[in-house]
């Protein structure tokens, strides 16, 4: 399948596959060996998170062919596992609550779902981006979820839990997927790397891996446009591709501003813009670093939360520069920041509201830090 983008062309066939969400993981496939699988499931978490995955995973367990008893993982090789991971089951129906949102989709599917499976033994409903049906197409989906005949199954998911109606919520069972860790991804990315005989610097994994927030397929994106630039590129001219700041420029600014050295602070904005940084993710990263020095002074047992999102080099670095600030300074620096990002995409010079923030930290005598 060459001309499939990464995420699709490595989608996880097995449940073994399936990176991270191993507490949802292991209370599915238990369930499934079990044979007391839920009707109706809901996933809600960030995108790219492998909602969808679980659901086709569901799927093919379900209506596996060569499944025994006792046993979770989809065989892959019968009909049914070719036809679901082909997208061409019949018996499997997704939706796009997103462009389907209408009553009269729901409708439908509860005609449909009267009727036994064409070919398999359940009928699999995957609804994704639950959250953008309408009040009465909500409505009609409980009725059915009340009352499903025992050939359905459904499974929901959802990017925003909070617009989900609690009663769709108290009739699934609930799974909440968690971001995916800087470690996890970047795990993911040197072996696609490896299946597509692609050499890549590991310093560029780091990167698409901090890049991809928490998200595995925002990551194969990203290291899909990589494999289309060839070989031999530098993490800098990587950075640059995507708009990206250097975290050790994010480091370097931050320092700046613990020393209230706002000439060398707006000289970095200078130059950071000159490398085609864009402006809002660059407030981004500072904000971002800020947060993370904000949990290391709330506790130090929080450097694994912050660690999920870098390498251990740059997790090293940051509790050095995070003991050059006390809390008050930080929160300052955050509201200040935060007041920048809003007001960049209003700003006729776009790196003006950064250096706006620079002189408020640096407007009161002497220094943060000793030199």
């Amino acid at each position: 399948m060459p001309n499939l983008v990464l995420y699709r062309k490595y989608r996880p066939q097995n449940f073994k596959d399936v990176v991270g969400q191993k507490h949802v993981v292991r209370t599915i496939t238990n369930a499934i060996a079990a044979g007391e699988f839920a009707h109706a499931y809901l996933f809600t978490g960030p995108r790219g998170t492998g909602k969808t995955t679980l659901a086709r995973l569901i799927a093919k367990s379900l209506n596996c062919e060569n499944r025994k008893k006792g046993e979770y993982e989809p065989c892959g090789k019968c009909v049914s596992c070719e036809e679901i991971a082909k997208g061409v089951a019949v018996d499997v129906i997704e939706i796009d609550a997103a462009s389907n949102r209408r009553i009269d989709e729901i409708r439908q599917l509860q005609e449909g779902i009267r009727f036994a499976p064409a070919r398999s033994k359940y009928k699999v409903y995957i609804v994704d981006e639950v959250h953008m049906l309408t009040k009465e197409a909500f409505n009609a989906l409980l009725k059915t979820l009340e009352e499903p005949p025992e050939h359905a199954v459904f499974v929901l998911a959802t990017t925003e839990l909070r617009k989900v109606l609690p009663t769709i919520i108290s009739r699934s069972q609930k799974f909440d997927l968690q971001r995916l860790r800087h470690s996890e991804i970047k795990e993911r990315l040197v072996l696609l790397s490896k299946c597509e005989a692609k050499k890549v610097d590991p310093k560029i994994l780091d990167i698409i891996a901090a890049r991809a927030d928490g998200s595995i397929r925002d990551g194969e994106s990203m290291l899909g446009q990589i494999f289309a630039m060839g070989e031999g590129f530098s993490a800098d001219e990587v950075r640059s591709l995507f708009g990206l700041a250097d975290l050790a420029l994010v480091s370097g600014f931050i320092n700046n501003i613990a020393c209230r050295d706002s000439k060398g602070a707006i000289s970095l904005i200078g130059e950071i813009c000159d490398r085609g940084v864009d402006a809002e993710e660059f407030v981004k990263s500072v904000l971002s670093y800020i947060r993370w020095m904000m949990f290391l002074k709330v506790d130090e047992g929080l450097a694994d939360i912050v660690g999920r999102e870098m390498s251990e080099e740059d997790l090293g670095e940051l509790k050095t520069t995070s003991q050059k600030f006390d809390m008050p300074q930080l929160q300052k620096a955050a509201t200040l920041f935060l007041e920048a990002s809003n007001s960049i995409k209003y700003s006729p010079i776009p790196q003006l509201p950064i250096e706006l923030a620079v002189v408020e930290l640096s407007s009161t005598d002497g220094k943060l830090v000793e030199e």
